[in-house]
């Protein structure tokens, strides 16, 4: 074949047809095409691949040198063309192969990606998942260029042109180690400002946050004495200091280092978001991966 595109698909179609029947008559009836057109495409394949292809022969027609090596690969071809372009198939996730990339910050792999992690190697033990720091302003390139398959960030602030599902809502929560003298109760909200806090600054070095925004407005301030890039750190330092923080509910829950109490004022919360591109949206793989994390959380 000489050139590709001069080929019409229909007429490979009915070669293969062909192939199996030996017979025009019966090829036309798997095609539910009629004789004479399935004969006239005959004759164009012979002119197109310059071979006769099928000769008559004592028990209908018989397939030439060059159209039974042409058999094989051209039922393999169509066969893969057919599943390209028909709906996808259901997933399984117990045989699949593939490795997913999520994007999420240290409070993301705690909070959805570790609750998620049992269940996926259970239900999808050959698949692979790789977690990549989180970086805002990168998402939405990311998505779109097949970088990553999930986002993990909130709603406030998430890129726009991306698909998304809220996971969870998020309140904060006053912590510090479990023998805290200053927090063996609720404490007001003077108490709360003269204890020395440490703060997280995803961008690096800030000292105020939402919980400054709402001090101020009613005339307080409270001591902030640290400031760090990652939850990681802050577990840390607060079950080895007497520094305290306000810190999202699920990052501290359950953590039997730290003690946990309400705050004395109220800090909005957040929403949690899974977001994706597009072109995803439809995979059947990752419409799994995305209930999963979904009933995990």
């Amino acid at each position: 074949m000489n050139d590709l595109r001069r080929m019409d698909l229909n007429l490979l179609v009915t070669l293969d047809a062909l192939l199996s029947e030996h017979n025009v008559t019966r090829a036309a009836q798997r095609l539910h095409l009629s004789q004479p057109s399935v004969s006239v495409q005959l004759a164009k394949l012979r002119e197109t691949l310059g071979d006769p292809l099928l000769l008559p022969g004592p028990r209908g027609m018989r397939p030439t040198a060059r159209a039974e090596s042409l058999r094989g690969p051209l039922r393999e071809a169509l066969a893969a063309l057919a599943q390209a372009v028909s709906s996808s198939r259901p997933f399984d996730p117990a045989q699949a192969d593939r490795t997913w990339r999520v994007a999420a910050s240290d409070y993301g792999e705690s909070t959805i990606v570790l609750p998620a992690m049992a269940g996926l190697r259970t239900a999808a033990p050959g698949t692979r998942l790789a977690v990549l720091d989180m970086a805002p302003t990168r998402i939405a390139h990311q998505a779109e260029q097949g970088q990553i398959d999930l986002a993990f960030h909130t709603v406030h602030g998430s890129p726009p042109g991306l698909r998304r599902r809220v996971l969870f809502s998020e309140r904060y929560v006053l912590a510090g180690r479990r023998d805290h003298p200053k927090l063996k109760r609720k404490p007001t909200l003077a108490q709360f400002c003269r204890l020395e806090h440490v703060i997280v600054s995803p961008d690096g070095g800030g000292f105020n946050g939402p919980t400054d925004d709402a001090l101020a407005a009613v005339g307080m301030a409270r001591n902030v004495v640290l400031s760090v890039p990652h939850f990681l750190f802050v577990m840390s330092v607060l079950a080895s200091t007497d520094l305290v923080a306000l810190l999202p509910e699920r990052l501290v829950r359950g953590n039997a280092a730290l003690r946990v109490v309400d705050a004395p004022l109220e800090v909005a919360g957040y929403d949690m978001a899974m977001l994706w591109h597009e072109r995803m949206h439809r995979d059947p793989a990752h419409i799994w991966l995305r209930e999963h994390i979904a009933v995990s959380v």
